[in-house]
């Protein structure tokens, strides 16, 4: 992991928690430069285990940690913050992965001046291939921004968004690992019912979801381009992105991702 944090605590090794760490230590981070923390004693004992990192405390985390990964459930950040507020000073920094807790909460919550980033990540975290967002708060600038993103690319991809823009963030990719699991779920079971055994309509979407979506990465043109490269006129994917539109899945997505911004913004309303 090309960053010069001396000490990374990941304060929750929940499945997110885990994964963060696996991340950091696969990325080339020393166990010793890791620190994590755990309630069950039995499961603190099971990470010291296979990763060979130190399990401590919430308190003696914030304490020895410049970066702190708050990887808890949402309702259990305000008792974390009092946990670690009274080893918190304005050198280190605070990345909090929990979801809908605003940025004013947050700080309301820590010692005035804690710089503190907010972040929304998704589910492929756990296969080192998260879409992250950062939002800044009040006390973090651009090196707080920076450090935050050299830690999170041990598990993926990272932009820079405002605060105000974590609603749509959660709608499109937060949630967005879902709507593809859906897709593929609707295309294997059109496909059984074309024929196919489960297990050979499986692996064709499967892998051709991870073929298309590769492409889509790595090629460097628009996903228009890249359907209509594939869509011969008169041909088979023409007649299925006819019925495709006759049936509006474009209107569908439209209505879900609005859906679930408005149901991200009730939930920071708290």
């Amino acid at each position: 992991m090309t960053t010069d944090v001396t000490r990374v605590a990941v304060l929750g090794a929940g499945m997110l928690g885990e994964a963060l760490l696996s991340g950091l230590l696969a990325a080339g981070a020393a166990p010793a430069s890791l620190l994590i923390t755990e309630k069950r004693s039995d499961r603190a004992a099971a990470l010291q285990a296979q990763y060979g990192v130190e399990v401590v405390d919430n308190a003696t985390a914030a304490a020895r940690a410049d970066v702190l990964l708050l990887a808890v459930k949402p309702q259990d950040i305000p008792a974390l913050a009092t946990e670690i507020s009274a080893a918190l000073d304005p050198g280190k920094l605070v990345v909090s992965m929990a979801a809908g807790v605003l940025l004013s909460t947050l700080e309301s919550n820590l010692p005035a001046g804690i710089p503190v980033v907010r972040v929304m990540s998704n589910t492929p975290v756990r296969v080192r291939a998260a879409m992250s967002a950062l939002a800044a708060g009040t006390a973090a600038g651009f090196e707080h921004l920076e450090r935050a993103e050299q830690v999170l690319s041990a598990v993926g991809r990272t932009v820079r968004v405002t605060e105000a823009q974590l609603d749509a963030v959660t709608a499109v990719s937060g949630s967005g690992p879902a709507y593809f699991f859906y897709v593929v779920e609707a295309m294997i079971d059109a496909g059984v019912a074309l024929g196919l055994p489960r297990d050979v309509a499986t692996e064709l979407v499967v892998q051709t979801a991870y073929g298309s979506s590769t492409m889509l990465r790595d090629s460097g043109d628009h996903p228009v381009a890249l359907r209509e490269a594939v869509t011969s006129p008169g041909g088979t994917t023409a007649a299925a992105i006819r019925a495709l539109e006759g049936h509006g899945v474009r209107a569908a997505f439209d209505a879900a991702l609005r859906a679930a911004a408005e149901r991200s913004k009730e939930l920071g309303r708290g």
